[in-house]
């Protein structure tokens, strides 16, 4: 059974991924970022860092469940919701099933590369042992303008 979450509580926590976002568009990244949660206490933020890191794997999300793995001491982030501004990436949000994450929140959906229903919904196939609730498009707007104004100045 889902829990009623109010719509507020994930707009304010949508916009502290949207500062991690704003972070990697001032380093030259892609801005994206995430924070995760348990219950109502912040476990870890992080941004984009592939360019900088040279690491294709340092996507927000992924970044932040190795964060969040630490701070808690198990690769299990049971109980847990990730926030972030783009829909994951089928990397991501497999990653997410791994961990356990308990709930999803997304901003911008991603129709070129989004895991989470707009090229494939990973979350969804069949077999997994692990179910992830996805909620997409909070402050959806946002996230996009975000990475529109990004990729509009890099094109110049």
């Amino acid at each position: 059974m889902r829990e009623h979450i109010d719509p507020g509580v994930d707009a304010a926590w949508m916009r502290a991924a949207l500062v991690q976002a704003h972070a990697a568009a001032a380093c030259g990244e892609v801005p994206v970022g995430a924070v995760l949660l348990r219950g109502e206490e912040l476990f870890a933020a992080a941004h984009n860092t592939p360019i900088s890191s040279h690491d294709p794997t340092a996507h927000a999300e992924m970044t932040v469940l190795r964060a969040a793995g630490r701070a808690l001491g198990s690769y299990r982030l049971i109980d847990t919701t990730l926030y972030v501004t783009l829909e994951p990436c089928v990397m991501c949000a497999a990653a997410m099933v791994h961990a356990r994450v308990r709930r999803l929140v997304f901003g911008a959906w991603d129709p070129r590369a989004g895991g989470a229903g707009s090229v494939v919904n990973v979350f969804a196939l069949p077999g997994l042992n692990h179910r992830v609730d996805v909620f997409g498009g909070v402050l959806m707007e946002e996230c996009a303008a975000l990475l529109q104004e990004f990729f509009a100045a890099r094109r110049g």
